[in-house]
């Protein structure tokens, strides 16, 4: 981490006290590092989509449109697991006879 690197640019240390003249060269160092790692990591084209209205807009779209549609699925998957449940629950005395009341009535508004 405070190792020097051949990238390390030269910067005036002889304004600072000879104590702190190591500090402030790692410091540095670091610097560079970091500089480095934000150019590598194309901080530019990520501030240019966010910059961007229509990308912008078709990235929002398309997240509501994968949110929307999985959270339909999932709707649709826990409630026909919860159905297959509660059909295995008709043939238990005390409950069965209640979810048949439930099917009768149902049955006759539909």
């Amino acid at each position: 981490m405070g190792n020097p690197t051949e990238k390390t640019r030269n910067y005036e240390v002889d304004d600072h006290p000879f104590e702190l003249r190591h500090e402030v060269k790692r410091l540095n160092a670091r610097l560079d590092q970091i500089a480095d790692s934000l150019e590598k990591s194309e901080f530019k084209d990520i501030l240019e989509n966010y910059t961007d209205p229509k990308k912008r807009i078709i990235t929002n779209l398309m997240a509501g449109i994968s949110r929307g549609l999985g959270l339909s699925l999932g709707t649709f998957i826990v409630l026909g697991i919860l159905g297959y449940i509660v059909s295995l629950f008709i043939n238990v005395p005390v409950i069965g006879e209640y979810l048949a009341e439930i099917k009768k009535y149902i049955d006759a508004n539909s």
